[in-house]
């Protein structure tokens, strides 16, 4: 192999708000040789994504929090180019947790193949991979989505909120989206949607409310904040909420100002006999042939669609990923490290 350098994105301090650049650190290490059982990785693209940013912060959560001075973890494409696994060939393409570096060792464990010639293989970090078996998952699990039914997305045009809402149109809902203004139009002519909805716009109460004549039987969480606000007083009852992300609040330093809403919920949730239900797509890991199966045959039957926003560049991880938590990403957010 000629390449001798393995160039690292390092976690080089816990960020306060905001995740600046000086959080991150490029590095470059000697490309490491894999021991007895090993495989060698080098990963070609790696997927960035909200739920890291809950892992750069120093608060107990449901994942290890990043290593300061350590390469940031992270999904990746992957290509074996050594092995002392009798599993993997050289050659072999697979859905790994690589991390933010050119090359990583890997025991083989939680690795997947990837077949080029199902789909391409970005999709193994998209829609046919985490982000899109966390939608099939929760949907199926928690919303448990019923034809005629009005589902809301949150995030909508995000890689897990686009295949919800195209999910549940296959399951017979009506689907309202709510994303950045130019966004809009992708959720309505591209994927179907049957209203699309701005998240900043000063009337978004108003709006959702005309958008949901019959209330709101499944709202699938991922941002919180004035989304939330707008979403909570048209919840029907038996009304499911999935509660996915919070990515409004993964930046907040302290408690939101505004009034405390949480009695008001609780008594919701109560007469409503509302389900609210925090999950992590491993969670239902016995579904992934389930995932792998449905959602493969929507998208080979152009019943599922997806958009993905490719950053050609390692070095170019840290400030995609700053952009990605103010949503100036649009698609699946991918860095393409190799050819």
């Amino acid at each position: 192999m000629a390449e001798s350098i393995n160039r690292q994105i390092l976690f080089a301090s816990h960020p306060e708000g905001e995740p600046r650049p000086e959080n991150f650190q490029y590095a470059e290490t000697p490309v490491p040789e894999p021991g007895p059982g090993e495989l060698l990785l080098r990963n070609k693209y790696l997927s960035l994504d909200p739920y890291m940013r809950g892992r750069m912060s120093t608060a107990k959560s449901y994942a290890k929090g990043f290593e300061l001075g350590r390469p940031l973890g992270g999904g990746t494409v992957s290509e074996v180019v050594a092995s002392n696994n009798s599993k993997f060939a050289p050659g072999d393409l697979v859905q790994a947790m690589g991390g933010w570096q050119d090359f990583a060792l890997s025991s083989g464990e939680g690795l997947m193949k990837i077949d080029p010639t199902i789909a391409p293989v970005t999709t193994a970090l998209g829609v046919l991979g985490m982000p899109g078996m966390t939608a099939y998952t929760g949907l199926a699990s928690i919303g448990q989505p019923k034809p005629g039914e009005t589902l809301v997305v949150a995030a909508a045009a995000g890689p897990v909120g686009s295949t919800v809402g195209q999910i549940a149109k296959i399951k017979g809902c009506r689907v309202v989206g709510i994303a950045a203004a130019n966004k809009l139009g992708f959720l309505k002519d591209e994927l179907g949607f049957d209203m699309a909805l701005d998240r900043r716009s000063p009337s978004l109460k108003d709006e959702l409310r005309e958008a949901c004549p019959n209330g709101i039987d499944v709202y699938f969480e991922n941002v919180g904040g004035a989304v939330w606000d707008a979403v909570m007083p048209l919840l029907n009852d038996f009304a499911r909420i999935p509660v996915c992300g919070l990515i409004a609040h993964y930046n907040d330093t302290q408690v939101p100002p505004g009034p405390d809403r949480l009695p008001q919920l609780m008594r919701m949730t109560l007469t409503k006999r509302l389900r609210i239900q925090g999950f992590i797509v491993w969670d239902f890991r016995e579904q992934l042939p389930d995932f792998l199966r449905d959602v493969g045959a929507w998208l080979r039957e152009g019943k599922i669609k997806y958009r993905e926003d490719i950053v050609e560049g390692l070095e170019k991880a840290p400030e995609a990923f700053i952009g990605l938590l103010k949503g100036e990403n649009f698609g699946k957010l991918i860095v393409k490290i190799a050819d």
